[in-house]
Parts: structure tokens; sequence; C-alpha cells
């Protein structure tokens, strides 16, 4: 076990470069088993939960070679059924990325149910039911087994926007006999990653970034090379970080293009940046002022699919608005645990009502204060982060795995731009 020392009130100055997308990655290295050709991926980035998806195919008889520390070529050629860790499986949600390609390319499959943050319920039962209509025979019993003779291309409306079940139903029908329509899909920019990687591999993808897909179904791919692109969560956790602590720093290639909806949520707070090329400038004059709905109504910020406002960035936004003047309501209407981290910040002195498991409201600013606690998922843990880089005294994070599972080296991307942050193990 590991943990954070964090001296607060430094203001961050200099320049940044985010990793890779750690929610593209994934995907895209599960999508590795439709070739047995090699497939090289660069900007891979080195954190905890591409780890355990590298161990979990290599179970499956995936081979890896490390170009250099961000560069992987990968290969799948000889592909074989296996009995998955079941503990590596629960620290990963990504782990059910494997249904999609597995039940395509070899149609055998025994996956033991997927963990990931303890952030409430997160249901499965879009990505059987798409699987299904593909013509997948899909069993749980403590497990998932799912069989099948070849997949059969289909009319698929999924019952959610739900990004991981988009991501499997993609993969399932690139080699499908036939053509697919995938309604209702998301369309996150990880999800458009995966779709022009796969393209590049010689699918054939239509409509990419639209909620409606056309797939018309090939009999094989074939290797090639991808650049995976900045993880946009990353980007506004350090465009937070920087706005938290009053300093002014330069994101270089953040994948700007992707930020329009959450720029206009984070002006709501009073924050703002500029944009050069596709580097992203965070100055020191922000307003930090809640602007209110028209009449002087109290706002709302509300999760909602994108491209609206994504719930990853929830814990981030709630931080920031601890600095800025005014109330406002958070409503997060996916995850009924997202807002249990709130009681970490009203121990530093953040005003904060929790209305019920999905929405709090904020009044501010609040000079926080520092505080001794858990990292208690990857985003509450990363939102905690920025409240103690900006807080009076000394903070200390314990459990910080749960940072590193997405998040790469961000301790020392701190401390590069002027956080006084230790990482210690714990006695």
């Amino acid at each position: 076990m590991e943990k954070f020392i964090i001296d607060g009130g430094y203001p961050l100055r200099g320049e940044v470069t985010p990793s890779g997308n750690k929610n593209a990655v994934l995907p895209l290295m599960a999508a590795c088993l439709l070739t047995d050709e090699p497939v090289i991926l660069k900007n891979v980035p080195n954190i905890l939960d591409v780890q355990g998806m590298r161990a979990l195919l290599e179970s499956l008889g995936v081979s890896f070679t490390d170009i250099d520390e961000h560069t992987w070529k990968i290969q799948a050629s000889q592909v074989r059924p296996a009995d998955l860790d079941p503990d590596l499986c629960r620290k990963i949600r990504a782990s059910i990325l494997l249904a999609g390609p597995m039940t395509a390319r070899t149609g055998d499959l025994h996956l033991p149910p997927p963990g990931g943050d303890v952030i409430g319920r997160r249901r499965v039962d879009t990505h059987i039911l798409a699987l299904q209509k593909l013509g997948a025979d899909i069993t749980y019993d403590r497990s998932f087994v799912f069989k099948a003779n070849g997949l059969t291309g289909a009319d698929i409306l999924l019952d959610e926007a739900s990004v991981t079940a988009t991501e499997n139903a993609i993969m399932a029908c690139v080699t499908a006999k036939g053509d697919s329509i995938l309604r209702n899909a998301a369309s996150e920019p990880h999800i458009q990653e995966l779709c022009h990687f796969l393209n590049i591999l010689g699918a054939k993808i239509e409509n990419i970034g639209s909620n409606t897909l056309h797939i018309h179904g090939v009999p094989r791919l074939h290797g090639g090379e991808f650049e995976i692109g900045p993880d946009y969560l990353e980007v506004v956790s350090f465009i937070g970080a920087c706005v938290m602590t009053g300093g002014n720093i330069r994101i270089k290639r953040a994948g700007a293009q992707y930020l329009d909806m959450i720029r206009l949520v984070f002006g709501r707070l009073g924050v703002h940046w500029d944009v050069e090329g596709d580097d992203i400038i965070v100055p020191d004059d922000q307003r930090l002022e809640i602007e209110p709905d028209l009449g002087g109504v109290i706002p709302t910020i509300s999760v909602m699919p994108w491209p609206a406002f994504p719930t990853d960035l929830m814990s981030i936004a709630i931080v920031v608005s601890t600095r800025s003047k005014g109330s406002i309501l958070f409503h997060d209407w996916m995850y009924p645990s997202r807002m249990f981290f709130t009681d970490k910040l009203v121990g530093m002195g953040a005003q904060i009502v929790l209305c019920d498991p999905h929405r709090c409201i904020i009044q501010g600013p609040t000079q926080l204060l520092s505080e001794k606690m858990e990292s208690p998922d990857i985003r509450a843990g990363m939102a905690l982060l920025l409240a103690t880089l900006s807080a009076q005294g000394k903070s200390t994070i314990r459990n910080v795995s749960q940072i590193d599972r997405g998040y790469e080296k961000v301790d020392l991307k701190l401390a590069a731009l002027g956080a006084r942050i230790e990482r210690l193990k714990e006695q």
C-alpha cells in the first residue's frame, strides 16, 4: 500500500502532457483478439487497469512485445479458452470487454463477474442482450459462459447507451456475417477511437460519432498501427488542479476538440481556458463565480450520455465548485454511490448538503483544510487529490492504487508543475 503526502497551497505552473486515454486503450487491447496478425498500439498509458487487461489477454494466449514504454506490439495468433483469474476480473470493470471479441473469435468464453469502482450497481444486461441478438448463447451461474457457432448481423437497439456494451457490440459485429445496425449507441471519444482503429484493421463501420452505427461484417481483420489519443478525463483533471491552486498551466496535445460541452459546464462555475492549436492554456485570472439560471435560480449540473457532461467528471466538477462563489446543484442519476465521497470534502470544510445518493448542493467559496483520508475510487480519488492541492496544511491520501488505476505517474506530473506531493510506502 502506498500513500500521498500533499502540502497544499502552491500554485501549479508550467506544461504537462496527458497520457493516452485509459477508456480507449482497454477496448483497443480487447479488439486485438479479432485478428491473428500483429497490431502496434502507441501512446499506451502505463496504469494499473492496463496492466490488468494485459495479464488477462496473456492468459488467453495473446503475446505482447514492449517496443518502448508506451508502444506495444500485440498479436493474438494463438487464442485459447482459459479460466480467467476471478480476482483480476474483479479488479477491473474492463474484463467485460473480452465478451464481444472472444465470442466472435472463438465462440467460447468463461468470464467471472467484472469488478471496478464501487459506485453502485453497474448492470451488464445490455451486453448480454446485444450479443444474444447476434446469435450468442449466454448462461450465468456465478460466472458468465458465452457460446456461439458464428455470429450473424442484426438490427440491435441497446436498452441503454452503455459505453462498454456499445464497445462489445461493435467488436462482435465487425466480423459477424452480414450487416448490423447498432442503435442508441454511446458515442464517447474512446468509442470513436475504437471504430477508427477497427476500420484501420479492415472493418467497415459507418456513421462514427453518431448514435446509430452501420456495420458491414467482414470475413477477417488484418494487422495495423494506431496511436491512442489523449485522456480527456486527465486533461480536465489538470484543468481542475490548476484552478484549485490559482495557477497557470499549458496542457499539450489536449484533444481540445472533444471538450466543448465540458468547457460550457465549467464556464458555469466561472472557469475558462484558451485553446491554441491542440493545446489548452489555463490562466490564473479565473472568475470563479457560479452562473445562475434565468431569474437567479440555482443552476443544476447533471450528467447525460455523450456529448453531454460525462459522469466520470462529476467528482472533479464538485471539487472545483467549492472554489466558486454561489450555490449549485449537482445531479448524477447514473450511479447511486458517486456522491458519497463528498463527506470527505465536508471534513475539509466544504459547505455541501448531500440531498440523496444522486444529488448534492454546494455553497462556495470555501477555503479547504488539510485532512487524512482514503481514495474510494479512481475519479473520487483524483478529485480528493485536487482538493488537497488547494488545502491549507499537509494532507494524506491512502489507497492511492485506486488513483494509479486511471492516472499515470500523476504525482510526478503534479510535482513537475510545482505541487508539493510525495509518494510513500505505508508503514
